[in-house]
């Protein structure tokens, strides 16, 4: 695993210094000590992961025992909580003042960003998979862009279908319909994956749209991440979509999807990080990427970026105590994304990130 150069390490020390006294509170304006986040259930297994290991940080290291095992668990008067509501949720919460930061997958626009006076910042990547429950089948299942546009618009309806046939002459496909499955809440991923529908069918484009929230031609509609995978995973012939992480933890079939560069590549973390190498990350724009279809043989074509939102008052003391979590996941919890399958940032655009949030929450 590559280490941040030293240059960073002044970065750190700066940022730490800025946070420390924020850091030793214990009350703050809500009243109550922890830290509360919203959003994302694509990234809640990572999210879930990063909770536990920083109140072991701010422990000291030292292991307590946590009874309920719960995210909400207080440690030393450093409770951190997180709940996967989904993006759109999450980003509601935040503008209402009922959270401290939101993690969703919805890039917000320079604009918009200024008129809710929010900051955004890139925080990890993940692949997501289109994923089916087909009982029996041997061999790598591949669809296309097109292919997988036309079966949530309801033109292709059965998976022995020619269209579905041709990309897999390999498989012994069953002649079965297909129950298409789609997310009904507003969520980050469903924003990714209609972006790339709508890359690859002018037809989708026209009558759904992409956005985070659409309405589905056929199928039924469920919430969450982990409603689609328990939806997939006790529906046979189904078909949906999710992170990576939990489409192989449901034990689902993950499709390899036709790239740009006409390759069927299946979700995976190399895959994924071979992506973002065409990745235009720029704080000057807010971060503002989507990583849909981008060059590359190795390239897998559907990359959700996570992304980090908080208040702009970057200099108030519960600000500052967000940042230090954030601080510390894009770095220490580099290890864990790794881990769980996920894509930590590329080294230079961890660098750009800390830079751009120190200068930010620099006393004036």
């Amino acid at each position: 695993m590559r280490t941040l150069p030293s240059r960073r390490i002044a970065l750190a020390a700066l940022l730490g210094a800025a946070l420390a006294p924020a850091m030793a509170q214990t009350q703050d304006e809500f009243g109550r000590a922890g830290l509360q986040g919203a959003g994302s259930t694509f990234v809640h297994p990572l999210a879930a992961r990063w909770v536990r290991e920083y109140r072991h940080h701010l422990a000291g290291g030292i292991a307590h025992a946590t009874p309920n095992a719960g995210l909400d668990d207080d440690m030393n008067g450093a409770a951190l909580d997180y709940e996967p509501v989904g993006s759109l949720a999450g980003m509601a919460r935040l503008r209402a003042g009922a959270v401290d930061f939101a993690l969703s997958e919805v890039p917000l626009s320079s604009a918009e960003l200024r008129r809710q006076r929010l900051v955004q910042f890139p925080i990890v990547l993940g692949s997501i998979a289109v994923a089916a429950n087909l009982p029996g089948l041997r061999g790598e299942l591949r669809l296309s862009g097109p292919v997988l546009a036309d079966i949530y618009l309801g033109r292709i309806q059965r998976w022995n279908d020619a269209a579905i046939r041709a990309l897999n002459p390999q498989l012994a496909l069953p002649d079965a319909a297909i129950a298409v499955v789609g997310r009904s809440d507003g969520s980050g991923t469903t924003y990714t994956l209609t972006h790339y529908l709508a890359g690859q069918s002018a037809d989708w484009r026209a009558k759904a749209g992409a956005d985070a929230q659409v309405r589905w031609p056929v199928g039924r509609g469920v919430r969450g991440s982990s409603g689609m995978a328990e939806a997939l995973r006790r529906t046979p012939n189904a078909l949906g979509y999710l992170d990576a992480v939990q489409a192989r933890q449901a034990g689902l079939t993950v499709v390899a999807l036709r790239n740009a560069a006409g390759a069927f590549v299946a979700p995976s973390a190399a895959a994924a990080a071979e992506a973002a190498q065409s990745a235009r990350w720029d704080a000057a724009r807010d971060f503002d990427q989507v990583l849909v279809d981008s060059p590359g043989v190795a390239s897998y074509p559907v990359v959700a970026t996570v992304f980090g939102l908080m208040r702009d008052n970057l200099r108030s003391g519960r600000q500052q105590r967000t940042l230090a979590f954030f601080d510390w996941a894009l770095v220490e919890g580099r290890l864990a994304a790794e881990q769980l399958g996920y894509v930590p940032l590329p080294v230079a655009v961890i660098g750009t990130v800390r830079e751009t949030l120190a200068a930010r929450a620099a006393p004036l």
